[in-house]
């Protein structure tokens, strides 16, 4: 079983690349922010694999960082996703936004996806949304996770005035997160509602 490849970049394509290693060149499908990440061609590079075998072929998926091969092992565990739309979907959220989407509950955001829709978003939100905990997250989705694990409260109501105001949830709960760790406990929602809205402004979801 193939876990990882390192070697020459032979070539890019836009759903893969090709490492060369000692002669020999390994196609491995990528999800399009690896493939941003990667060097030119003839240039080193490594890539972390995940090796799925079936009876008719032999497909290498590539990842540059564990975070994105997790997400992708964790995405195959939800009824109907198979290779072909998790990259899709790591295509357009990376980890740490794919962790905040699904404690917001934003379906929306995993809707953006080739060939994701509403009925397999919202699946995806709630069968992953328990399991995220065992994977690292960024403050921001920790925070979220505490935000909507608490249901209601200041933070809640701030993440509803800014969806209201037509922010999307992940966007509206890494505003509110960061505000909250910025205010401290206690904060208003009033307040989280002023200081999301300069987050926002500043660009935290990007």
């Amino acid at each position: 079983m193939i876990a990882k490849l390192s070697g020459i970049i032979d070539q890019v394509s836009p759903d893969g690349a090709v490492i060369d290693v000692n002669g020999v060149g390994y196609l491995a499908f990528c999800s399009t922010r690896t493939l941003g990440q990667l060097p030119p061609p003839g240039s080193a590079a490594r890539l972390l694999i995940e090796t799925h075998v079936r009876e008719d072929h032999i497909h290498l998926y590539g990842f540059v960082d564990a975070a994105e091969r997790d997400w992708f092992r964790m995405l195959m565990t939800v009824q109907g996703v198979g290779a072909r739309l998790a990259l899709a979907i790591l295509s357009v959220l990376s980890p740490d936004a794919l962790a905040l989407a699904i404690f917001a509950q934003d379906k929306a955001s995993l809707a953006r996806a080739d060939g994701v829709g509403a009925k397999l978003a919202a699946r995806v939100v709630n069968e992953l949304r328990d399991k995220v905990g065992g994977l690292a997250v960024s403050p921001a989705a920790a925070e979220a996770a505490s935000i909507n694990a608490g249901a209601t409260g200041p933070a809640t109501d701030a993440v509803s005035a800014l969806v209201n105001l037509g922010y999307r949830r992940a966007e509206a709960f890494a505003a509110v997160a960061a505000a909250a760790r910025r205010l401290g406990d206690g904060a208003a929602a009033d307040a989280l509602i002023r200081a999301g809205l300069q987050e926002l402004a500043q660009g935290v979801t990007r």
